[in-house]
C-alpha cells in the first residue's frame, strides 16, 4: 500500500516513520510511504503557498493551486488513491474509519498549515475530511502520522502477530480487557487468580466480563452500538445492576 504525504515540512515525518512497526513495516516493504514538499509544486520566486484570505482576517489560507497540481501529479501516478484532508472540521477519526482505509491501493494525505484551506481544495479535491478529535494542531502532519499508523497495523504482515489487532480495544467496538505480565505480585498488587489458572474457557469468559466493564466504566455509550450477544447484554445488565447498589 502507498502512502502519500503533502506537506510544507516533510522532515517532520522523518524520525517517527522510522521506528518501530512502522519503520520496519517500510524497511520490509510492506507499505510505501512517500512524503512530499508541497512548495515542489508552487511557482514564482518565492514559491508561495498560502495568501491572505479574501474579505479580510487573520492569517493566511492555504493556495488552491499548488495543492490541484500536486494532487493531479500523485492521481496521476496512482489514480485510485484516496485524498484525505486533515482539518479540524472533519469527521472524527476512529477504528472503524482505519480498517476501511486498510483496504485501499493508496492514500494521500493533505496537511495544512496556517488557517486551513481555500474553500475550492475541499470542493474538487478531497474525498474525505478527518479530525482527531474537537481541538486545534498547528498542522495536519501529526494527524497524518497518528492516521498512518494506525491504518497501517491492518495491512498484512505489519504486525509481528497478526491476531493482535483482532485484540485491540475498538476492534469489537468495546474497550480492551485489563493485560497483566510478570511478576505474579509486585508490590501487593496481584494478577487475577483466573489468569493463573491455566482455564482457558475461564479466562476467556473473564475477559469479556472485563471488556465489558471497562466499557460501561469508561465509555458506555459504545455499549450502544456494539455487537453483543444475548449472554454479554446480561453481563451488561448485572454489572450496571451491581454498579447502582454500590
Amino acid at each position: 500500500m502507498i502512502f502519500e504525504v503533502l506537506t510544507l515540512f516533510p522532515a517532520m515525518f522523518t524520525s517517527p516513520m522510522e521506528e518501530s512497526i512502522i519503520g520496519r513495516a517500510i524497511r520490509q516493504q510492506l507499505l510505501d510511504l512517500r512524503v512530499h514538499n508541497l512548495r515542489d509544486w508552487a511557482q514564482g520566486k518565492h514559491l508561495q503557498t498560502d495568501d491572505t484570505p479574501y474579505g479580510g482576517g487573520d492569517g493566511m489560507v492555504m493556495k488552491p493551486e499548488p495543492v490541484g497540481r500536486a494532487v493531479a501529479a500523485l492521481k496521476d501516478k496512482s489514480p485510485h488513491s484516496r485524498v484525505l484532508l486533515l482539518t479540524p472540521q472533519g469527521q472524527p477519526f476512529n477504528q472503524g474509519h482505519a480498517v476501511r482505509l486498510a483496504a485501499e491501493d493508496g492514500l494521500i494525505f493533505l496537511c495544512g498549515r496556517y488557517e486551513g484551506f481555500d474553500e475550492r481544495i475541499r470542493q474538487s479535491m478531497v474525498d474525505e475530511e478527518f479530525s482527531l478529535g474537537d481541538f486545534v494542531l498547528t498542522g495536519g502532519e501529526l494527524p497524518a502520522m497518528v492516521m498512518i499508523d494506525a491504518i497501517a497495523r491492518h495491512l498484512p504482515g505489519v504486525l509481528g502477530n497478526a491476531a493482535s489487532a483482532g485484540s485491540d480495544s475498538f476492534a469489537d467496538g468495546l474497550l480492551e480487557y485489563p493485560q497483566y505480565t510478570r511478576p505474579a505480585d509486585y508490590q501487593g498488587q496481584k494478577v487475577p487468580e483466573v489468569l493463573l489458572s491455566g482455564d482457558h474457557a475461564r479466562i476467556a469468559c473473564w475477559r469479556r466480563e472485563q471488556q465489558l466493564l471497562r466499557t460501561l466504566e469508561r465509555r458506555p455509550e459504545l455499549l450502544d452500538t456494539a455487537e453483543l450477544s444475548a449472554q454479554d447484554r446480561q453481563i451488561v445488565e448485572r454489572l450496571r445492576a451491581e454498579r447502582i447498589k454500590i
